[in-house]
């Protein structure tokens, strides 16, 4: 697909993320010199093409209060690691759980979960209600509470925009 200038600039102030706005779409276009309509279909024109697959938020859980965090990583039999980790996709108090090869001989785990929460004694107690969940397939598990949190951002493409007061 060939960017003009436009586009370019339209993806490059889509690092920011969407303004929090009333009309986040008109917000952007107002700073490119678009209406609300046009960046809209470039978006749309953007996703059919496959440029963009998809918007996502990128929430700051500590800002949020959740300290407790921790990345659960399985030992599971490779025969039973996508029924487990579709089961533990399913539970409400996972926000990610994806496998991984394991890296054998110093990393045994093939299945991460990720849960959020205020205290640790909350991850603890579900990681409990886990195991039980998934019976006797559970070889080995450990808990990796978050110590240090670095910056989330989204993939960077495109020209950034300069900012008010910029030439």
């Amino acid at each position: 697909m060939e960017l003009n200038e436009t586009d370019r600039r339209l993806i490059g102030a889509l690092r920011r993320g969407l303004p929090l706005v009333e009309h986040p779409y008109a917000a952007l276009g107002a700073e490119l010199g678009l209406d609300e309509g046009a960046v809209i279909a470039r978006l749309q024109r953007f996703m059919e093409r496959g440029l963009i697959s998809r918007f996502g938020v990128v929430v700051d859980h500590a800002a949020l209060g959740f300290d407790g965090n921790a990345m659960v990583v399985w030992d599971i039999p490779d025969a039973d690691v996508e029924g487990v980790g579709r089961m533990f996709a399913g539970l409400s108090w996972v926000s990610l759980c994806y496998r991984r090869p394991r890296r054998l001989p110093h990393w045994r785990y093939n299945l991460f979960t990720m849960i959020h929460a205020r205290q640790r004694a909350f991850v603890e107690d579900r990681v409990g209600v886990m195991t039980v969940l998934a019976d006797s397939v559970v070889q080995a598990s450990a808990i990796l509470h978050t110590t240090r949190r670095f910056k989330q951002t989204a993939a960077c493409y495109g020209t950034a925009p300069a900012a008010a007061g910029e030439a």
